[in-house]
């Protein structure tokens, strides 16, 4: 495996952690009530913390600082707007947990977030040259 690839997957393992960790133990009762509320400061601290948690895995990759901002800037918009609809379409439907639509709704909003994350190393392996 080149060096290249190799810096590759180690992005992609710091990205599957960083959202584990922020999704699933840093999310506050605060952050999962509120992301669906339009523009409420819950939904921007969820967001940031995805972001910030997904500086090491793009440093991996590069140093270029408009590239970095960028990429930080689109996942903030995607993070955030996926979360604010799930939760819109959770609401619409009156969808629980109990409703095989939910985990539906749930796993679509999960693969949503982790293709984003193969854009970004897409995006990162071309600018990197790989």
């Amino acid at each position: 495996m080149s060096p290249g690839v190799a810096l590759l997957f180690w992005s992609l393992v710091l990205f599957e952690v960083k959202h584990f960790i922020c999704d699933f133990v840093l999310q506050t009762a605060y952050q999962y009530r509120n992301k669906g509320i339009y523009g409420h400061p819950a939904g921007f601290l969820h967001a940031g913390l995805h972001v910030a948690g997904s500086v090491p895995a793009i440093l991996i990759m590069t140093e270029t600082v408009w590239l970095i901002v960028a990429i930080l800037a689109a996942e903030f918009a995607v993070h955030y707007h996926v979360d604010w609809l799930k939760e819109q379409i959770n609401k619409r439907h009156a969808l629980t947990f109990n409703d095989a639509r939910y985990w539906s709704v749930f796993g679509a909003d999960q693969l949503i977030h982790q293709m984003s994350y193969v854009v970004i190393l897409g995006l990162l392996a071309r600018a990197a040259g790989l």
